[in-house]
C-alpha cells in the first residue's frame, strides 16, 4: 500500500499520530539476519506504518556497488514479502548507471514494494567510490539530481510508485541559501514526488519555521521529520556534524556534564528528544515521526514509549496484527495466500523462498494449492546455507553436543528460552508452548527430540493473547501436533501402536525416505488449526499433508549436514559424529491427535510407552 493513502486512512480514523522505522543494510551477513529478528520484534511491539531501507551504495566500485545494491534489494523484498512489512526502499544516484536502477525498480516492484525514497545520495567516498569524498559527480549513463531520478521512475511506472524526497530543514551541506534549497524542493515536488522524509534536526523551532516557509512556497504534500534517537554522547555529536546539524544550548547543557555515562545520557538524551517530538507534532505540521533506528531497539520504542505512541495490548490483539497465526506476506503475489504446511511454522524465510515464484492462481480459494506446484523447488532458492547463523555465531548458540543427552539438553534450552533459535528453528518460542512445555522437556531428556509443536485448543476467542488471530469476534481451533526424531528401533512400536487408529494420524520418513504412515488418503491436507468468524467461510491455514512433508524432510535433512560439516570444520569430530547417527539412525516423524476436544495429551502418553 502507498505511504500516502495508508497515512491518510489511518489519521482519519484515529487522529493518532504514527511512526515508521528506518534501517540500513548491515555488513555481514550474520548482521543481516540479525536485523531481520530485530526488524519482526519491533514490529510485533509497536506496529510501525511503514519501515524504511537505506540505500548503501555511496562508497567503493561499481562491482562493489552491484553487491550492495543485491543486499538492499534483497532485505527490501524479504521485509515485504516474508515479514509481511509495508517496506520504502531508498534508491540514489550515486554510482547508479540507469541499468542498475532498472533492476532495483523491478525487483522492488516484483517484491510488491509501492514506496521509494528518491535521493541523489552522499559524495562517492575514497578512490575506489570515484571521488575524494567532498565532491559528487554522477557516474556515466547515471542521473545528477534527485528530480532527475523522480522524472524516469514516474515515466517509466507512472503512478505505481509512492515517491518520498528529501527535505533539509536546516539547509543541505553542499547548499547553504534556504531560498534555493526550497527551490530545489520544489522542483523535486514538480517532478513527481508525493512525500518529503527529513534529515535529522534537534531544534524545534527551526524545523517548525521551515515547515511554515515550505507550505508558503506552496508545497503541499506531506512532511516526515527524521528523529534521531540519542544513544551515546559521543554518536550524538558525531551524528550532528554529519549532518551539519545545529545543537541548542539546552541539549548541550544536560548532557556534557554526564557525556561518559551512556545509559545516562540515553535517558536523559530520549527525554529530550521526547519533548522535541512533541513540540513538532503540536505545530500541527506534521502527524506522523520516522525514528533512524540505527539498526537499534531500545532507544526508538523509549521515545515511542514516552510519547505514548505505542499500541496498547487491546490494539495488539485482534485489529490485524495477527490476520493468521503468521504475519501475511505483503508481496501482491501472494496476497490470496492462507494456508501453511505447519512443518515451516518456525522456517518463514525458507518457505517463502521456495515458494516465490508460486503464481497467485495456484491458491485457488485460499487453500494450499497443487502439490506439484514449484512451491517445493529447488533448495537453492534458500540462499547457500539453510542455517541462518554464522560459523562463529553457531557455536556459540549450539555449542558441541557430544551425547544424546546433550543433544536433548540443547533442544530444551531452546524451550525454555536460554537460545532463541536452533538450526532448523529461526524464530523464538513463544507462550503458545507453555501448556505443554513440561512433557516436551521430559521427551527431550529421554532421547525423543522435539522439532515442532502445538497444544490443541477447542473454541479459544480470536482476541486471546498467546492463541488468537484473525479478524474480531471469532474463535478458533488447534489439532494437537507434535513433530520430532525418533530411533530407528522404536519406529516398529510406534506404529504396532497407532495401527487401526483413526483419531491420531502420522507421517514417518527416515534419511532413505523410507516413508512410512497410517494417513486414510495421505495426498489430502489435513487442517490443524482454522477460525470461526462472523460472515465468512471457515479459515483453515495451518496444514499437514504428503508432499509438504516430503519437502520438508529434505530440508530438514539438509540442515543437519550443514550442522555436521560445520562441527567437522571445527575439528568438533565428535559433535559431527553425534549428528551423523541422528542423520541415519532417526527418523522425522509427526504425529496430529483429530480428537481436539480432548483434555488429554495423547500423543505424549503414547510417545512414553514406546
Amino acid at each position: 500500500m502507498k505511504i500516502t493513502d495508508k497515512l491518510h486512512s489511518y489519521h482519519e480514523l484515529s487522529g493518532k499520530p504514527t511512526f515508521s522505522f528506518e534501517y540500513f543494510v548491515p555488513k555481514t551477513e550474520q548482521g543481516v539476519q540479525n536485523l531481520y529478528d530485530r526488524m519482526d520484534r519491533m514490529y510485533e511491539a509497536s506496529l510501525p506504518q511503514f519501515v524504511d531501507i537505506t540505500w548503501n551504495a555511496g562508497g567503493g566500485s561499481n562491482s562493489t556497488n552491484r553487491g550492495i545494491t543485491q543486499q538492499s534489494t534483497d532485505l527490501v523484498a524479504t521485509a515485504q514479502s516474508v515479514l509481511g512489512l509495508e517496506t520504502c526502499m531508498h534508491l540514489t544516484c550515486t554510482n547508479m548507471p540507469v541499468q542498475q536502477i532498472d533492476n532495483a525498480l523491478e525487483s522492488a516492484f516484483q517484491s510488491g514494494c509501492q514506496n521509494l525514497l528518491a535521493l541523489r545520495g552522499d559524495p562517492p567516498r575514497g578512490p575506489l567510490g570515484g571521488g575524494d569524498g567532498d565532491e559528487w559527480q554522477p557516474v556515466e549513463g547515471g542521473f545528477r539530481h534527485a528530480s532527475d531520478l523522480v522524472r524516469y521512475i514516474r515515466a517509466k511506472y507512472g503512478d505505481h510508485f509512492n515517491i518520498g524526497v528529501a527535505g533539509y530543514p536546516e539547509g543541505h551541506p553542499e547548499e547553504k541559501n534556504p531560498e534555493n534549497n526550497l527551490l530545489y524542493l520544489r522542483e523535486k515536488v514538480d517532478a513527481g514526488a508525493d512525500f518529503i522524509i527529513t534529515q535529522m534536526f534537534y531544534d524545534a523551532g527551526r524545523f517548525v519555521e521551515w515547515c511554515r516557509q515550505v507550505r508558503q512556497a506552496g508545497v503541499e504534500v506531506p512532511i516526515i521529520p527524521g528523529i534521531m534517537p540519542i544513544t551515546t554522547f559521543a554518536a550524538f555529536l558525531r551524528r550532528a556534524s554529519w549532518g551539519s546539524v545545529h545543537i541548542p544550548q539546552r541539549f548541550l547543557d544536560v548532557l556534557t556534564p554526564i557525556k561518559d555515562d551512556d545509559e545516562l545520557v540515553r535517558e536523559m538524551g530520549t527525554a529530550l528528544v521526547v519533548q522535541m517530538c512533541q513540540t513538532v507534532l503540536d505545530s500541527g505540521y506534521v502527524n506522523h515521526l520516522h525514528i533512524y533506528t540505527m539498526n537499534l531497539e531500545k532507544a526508538p520504542l523509549m521515545i515511542l514509549e514516552r510519547l505514548r505512541l505505542l499500541p496498547t495490548d487491546a490494539e495488539l490483539v485482534g485489529t490485524g496484527a495477527s490476520l493468521l497465526p503468521w504475519r501475511k506476506s505483503l508481496n501482491p503475489n501472494r496476497r490470496r495466500e492462507e494456508v501453511r504446511p505447519i512443518f515451516w511454522k518456525k522456517r518463514p524465510y525458507s518457505y517463502v523462498a521456495r515458494t516465490s515464484q508460486w503464481a497467485e492462481d495456484e491458491f485457488p480459494n485460499g487453500r494450499f494449492g497443487d502439490s506439484s506446484s514449484p512451491a517445493f523447488g529447488d533448495l537453492d532458492l534458500c540462499g547457500s546455507s539453510l542455517i541462518r547463523q554464522s560459523r562463529k555465531r553457531a557455536l556459540e548458540l549450539w555449542s558441541t553436543p557430544r551425547t544424546l543427552n546433550d543433544l536433548g539438553q540443547l533442544v530444551n534450552n531452546y524451550l525454555t528460552g536460554k537460545i532463541v533459535c536452533l538450526p532448523w528453528s529461526d524464530t523464538p518460542l513463544d507462550h503458545e508452548v507453555d501448556t505443554m512445555l513440561t512433557r516436551l522437556l521430559h521427551l527431550n531428556s529421554n532421547g525423543i527430540f522435539t522439532i515442532n509443536s502445538q497444544p490443541q485448543i477447542n473454541g479459544v476467542r480470536s482476541n486471546d493473547k498467546i492463541h488468537g488471530w484473525g479478524p474480531r469476534d471469532g474463535y478458533v481451533y488447534q489439532k494437537q501436533y507434535l513433530e520430532f526424531l525418533l530411533p530407528r528401533g522404536k519406529l516398529a512400536s510406534l506404529q504396532s501402536r497407532l495401527q487401526g487408529n483413526e483419531i491420531m494420524t502420522y507421517f514417518a520418513i527416515d534419511r532413505r525416505d523410507d516413508l512410512v504412515s497410517n494417513h486414510p488418503d495421505g495426498s489430502r491436507a489435513n487442517a490443524v488449526t482454522w477460525g470461526i468468524f462472523p460472515g465468512r467461510e471457515v479459515l483453515q491455514p495451518t496444514i499437514v499433508e504428503r508432499v509438504s512433508f516430503l519437502a520438508w524432510k529434505e530440508e530438514f535433512y539438509r540442515i543437519l549436514e550443514e550442522w555436521k560439516l560445520l562441527l567437522k570444520e571445527n575439528n568438533e569430530n565428535e559433535s559431527a559424529s553425534l549428528i551423523d547417527t541422528i542423520i541415519n539412525e532417526y527418523y522425522l516423524i509427526n504425529i496430529v491427535d483429530n480428537d481436539y476436544i480432548s483434555q488429554e495429551d495423547n500423543i505424549y502418553n503414547l510417545l512414553t510407552t514406546l
